[in-house]
């Protein structure tokens, strides 16, 4: 896959930027009602997925990605830790209710990612093998809204909604906005995210806007998706 020409410097700042963006600390949950009390253990604390090469393949070609985002292929260590960022905690983070923790896939994950270095945004593509409908993601997130999850001393506070299901040529589709911050409502902490999810017989694919701004930029997430799910229909 060939990658845009960058300087050794410039490429380090750009990944190192965004993999800063990316992993949030454990920050991101996957789950839509108000829950109190304190974080407690997940039942199945980060079980680690068995690396799939072939998933790579599937990513959309850089070029793809809309203009302004400059995007790169992270490798198999980088790209675990930014996918159990994105869905929601890190290994070893509590949960509460601890049947919001994220279900890990079968194989994965392969990740892709475009940074916006004006907008402060980046949009990433995630693609996972998944032994489970996309139904079953549904139904969590609709029993599952605010949700507090804690690592290393840190609570922070997570709300998700879902939104109208994208239209797509795919086996299911669903689409979700999601808010974190921390439970003090420290400024600057808020990341705000949209993402959609498709899936394509055991392949699930995500691809998520996130900002720590106000900005949206549902055009080039609503192009990244289709031409995701194109790709892996395609095989």
């Amino acid at each position: 896959m060939t990658q845009p020409f960058r300087t050794p410097e410039r490429s380090r700042r750009r990944t190192s930027y965004t993999v800063g963006v990316v992993a949030l600390g454990g920050l991101l949950a996957a789950c839509g009602t108000s829950v109190s009390g304190h974080p407690i253990a997940a039942r199945d604390p980060a079980p680690v997925a068995t690396v799939d090469k072939g998933l790579s393949a599937l990513l959309p070609d850089p070029s793809q990605f809309p203009s302004r985002y400059t995007a790169i292929v992270l490798s198999p260590e980088t790209a675990a830790q930014a996918a159990n960022d994105l869905e929601g905690y890190l290994p070893g983070a509590q949960v509460d209710p601890s049947t919001c923790a994220p279900v890990a896939p079968t194989s994965g994950p392969a990740v892709e990612v475009g940074t916006d270095d004006h907008g402060q945004a980046t949009l990433t593509v995630v693609l996972t093998r998944s032994g489970k409908p996309l139904s079953a993601l549904r139904e969590q997130l609709q029993r599952c809204g605010t949700v507090r999850v804690g690592h290393t001393g840190v609570t922070s506070v997570v709300t998700t909604q879902l939104d109208p299901p994208p239209p797509v040529i795919a086996d299911d589709s669903l689409a979700l906005r999601r808010t974190v911050g921390a439970e003090n409502n420290a400024p600057g902490l808020t990341r705000t995210m949209q993402t959609l999810v498709g899936q394509v017989g055991d392949v699930r694919v995500a691809v998520t806007y996130m900002t720590s701004g106000t900005t949206s930029d549902t055009a080039a997430l609503d192009t990244l998706f289709t031409a995701a799910v194109r790709k892996v229909r395609k095989g």
